[in-house]
């Protein structure tokens, strides 16, 4: 069987000499990824015939290096554990000892770091630059139902779990993505997102080079670096997380008139910029849209499951809403009961389709508890509004019942975010003896900003239930956050129960 049954791999050698990448390396086409891959494969394989899914553990910046060190991992028959430059020591340790990991490779960034790692733990340490001056060779042949990948969840509540897909399942994420966004290889796409993560592998990395695009890659975030690639360049495409956006909105801002005004104008040449992997506050969207003129499309997904749901590339997109199922997914909504619910009514998301993960790595009981007759159980809580989708939150965390009613916790923060003193906010619940749980707010203060708990309840009367108000907040310099923006709100929980104590 030819190694071209790797679908990704497959679709390469389709585009021949055209550019795919761009990065603080140089240019380089899909020939040069599918030579230098090559070469990657034969290094990992040291004389073997195949790495028979041996768990290959990595850590470069971002950039080409990545997509050759990943590619040649796939084509080596091994299965790819991208590691987090954001991790310390401890976590590289889990992630490494849970994968089970043979193989080390880093680049000269990060040799410092995972060297005396690998030393430590008896693993095979290999610096990128080795790989890449390897030689081509002959390589394994398997099909698509081969596992290729652990990513590791982002562990807000418990110790990551390795998510494995197969070759396979990459291929569906991929293709549903490309065709519901209109992917094509005219495109030209800048990826400023972690490369540990579902959103910058598959969702701009995985279909960019699906579809014979160009891939123009940062080693890492800078606002000013973006304006001037989305003033400068081709770019057709544009994929960020809500932090990022809100980043190029105070960048926006700070700039002189003139300045403010190209930016603008050079935003119309883009024809898609999208938001995900944590929920989209409504001022950031607006602020975004009249900078831009760009509605962000918002959609749903995470790592077990790629995208699932999307606002449509071409119709409305209402703010709040995730839109409705991608192709290749079906989604279900069901109660605390396990049944369908009405339109209407709230309910857990179910996932099904080829998109799904194949299990967690070495956690076979744990898989088990997440799927009900073949369904996976997401722990997100929707609501059907009006054809589509509005996401409520976590049913562990966004989820607050507080005197009898369900209350979400992203609805308040979208409202208090309204409030001219506060910056960014986040709503948990904690436990109460008389109400089940309040409501709690950690609120980010505007520059010279104050507000008692007493301005902030008088303010929302207007705009919220009496029993979604918060009865309690804290304010903070920042949130705490994860490599993806998502606000880490056990962290807040620790937080209240810390000063709740101090007060006592």
């Amino acid at each position: 069987m030819s190694v071209s049954n790797i679908p990704l791999i497959a679709r390469a050698e389709e585009h021949g000499d055209r550019t795919a990448i761009i990065a603080p390396e140089g240019t380089f086409t899909y020939n040069q990824l599918l030579t230098d891959s090559n070469a990657v494969a034969s290094c990992l394989l040291d004389g073997s015939d195949d790495l028979n899914e041996a768990r290959v553990a990595f850590l470069t910046q971002p950039g080409y290096q990545y997509a050759a060190i990943q590619w040649g991992i796939w084509r080596a028959g091994g299965m790819a554990v991208p590691l987090a430059t954001s991790h310390p020591r401890p976590e590289l340790e889990y992630m490494l000892e849970d994968s089970g990991s043979t193989i080390v490779i880093a680049d000269s960034t990060y040799e410092a770091t995972l060297r005396p790692i690998a030393k430590d733990m008896g693993l095979r340490f290999l610096l990128t630059s080795e790989l890449l001056e390897a030689s081509p060779g002959s390589l394994p042949g398997f099909g698509p139902e081969r596992r290729a990948m652990i990513i590791y969840t982002s562990g807000t509540t418990n110790k990551p779990k390795g998510v494995v897909s197969t070759h396979n399942t990459i291929e569906a994420q991929i293709t549903s993505l490309v065709e519901a966004w209109g992917w094509s290889a005219d495109d030209h796409i800048l990826h400023v997102l972690p490369l540990h993560h579902i959103h910058g592998i598959v969702n701009v990395l995985g279909c960019s080079l699906w579809s014979g695009a160009l891939c123009e890659m940062l080693t890492a975030f800078d606002a000013e670096k973006v304006w001037e690639r989305i003033e400068n360049s081709s770019m057709t495409l544009f994929m960020a997380v809500p932090t990022i956006y809100a980043r190029l909105v105070t960048s926006w801002n700070a700039a002189a008139p003139d300045r403010q005004k190209a930016l603008t104008a050079a935003c119309a040449k883009l024809r898609l910029m999208v938001s995900g992997s944590a929920a989209l506050p409504v001022q950031t969207l607006e602020e975004w849209q009249g900078i831009s003129g760009h509605v962000l499309l918002e959609r749903y997904g995470m790592t077990e499951i790629g995208m699932a749901l999307s606002n449509p590339l071409n119709g409305v997109r209402k703010p709040g809403f995730v839109g409705t199922p991608l192709p290749l997914v079906e989604m279900r909504l069901v109660d605390e009961d396990k049944k369908p619910v009405e339109p209407g009514e709230t309910g857990e998301i179910q996932i099904k389709g080829p998109c799904v993960f194949q299990e967690y790595w070495g956690k076979p009981e744990a898989t088990a508890s997440e799927f009900v007759d073949g369904w996976f159980r997401t722990g997100d809580v929707a609501i059907m509004e009006d054809g589509a989708y509005r996401i409520l939150g976590r049913s562990s965390v966004d989820i607050i019942k507080t005197g009898g009613f369900k209350v979400s916790a992203l609805e308040i923060e979208d409202v208090l975010r309204e409030h001219p003193a506060i910056s960014d906010c986040a709503v948990v619940g904690m436990e109460d003896l008389e109400w089940g749980e309040r409501v709690c707010a950690a609120l980010v203060l505007a520059k010279d900003g104050f507000l008692t708990l007493e301005e902030l309840r008088d303010w929302s009367r207007e705009r919220l239930a009496p029993y979604k108000m918060p009865s309690r907040m804290i304010p903070v310099n920042e949130l705490p956050r994860n490599a993806m923006g998502k606000v880490v709100k056990p962290d807040l929980t620790k937080l209240f129960l810390e000063t709740e104590k101090a007060r006592v």
